[in-house]
């Protein structure tokens, strides 16, 4: 990764966060999007995104930057959690707890991982 563009990215994801703080959601969603442009595979910029456009209630957008940050890490325990939210928003219940589900199951893996990491030291 370019740490050009890693720097860039980061400097606009933070501005974003201002955004949101001051109340600008609609700059805030497009100063994540201006990171995201910089460095696509920028998770933070992408979780910001996904909170901003939900505070805009514009969930069909956040729930597809959510679905394509699970596509690049099926890993990411807030992505799955976010999409839960969304699809409670929705009002698509048997989806939301099917995301729940698997971020706590991916929670707990993590957990049991750096238990048997740390006990491995």
């Amino acid at each position: 990764m370019d740490t050009q563009h890693t720097g860039e990215a980061e400097t606009l994801y933070h501005q974003a966060v201002d955004r949101m703080a001051d109340g600008d959601i609609e700059g805030a969603i497009e100063g994540f999007r201006h990171s995201l442009a910089s460095d696509p595979a920028f998770a933070d910029a992408s979780h910001g995104l996904i909170h901003a456009l939900k505070h805009a209630k514009r969930y069909d957008e956040a729930v597809e930057v959510a679905q394509s940050l699970i596509a690049a890490d099926p890993d990411d325990v807030l992505a799955h959690t976010s999409l839960s939210i969304l699809y409670q928003h929705q009002g698509r219940i048997p989806e939301a707890e099917a995301e729940s589900t698997k971020a706590k199951v991916l929670g707990w893996k993590l957990e049991l991982r750096a238990a048997r990491d740390s006990e491995s030291k």
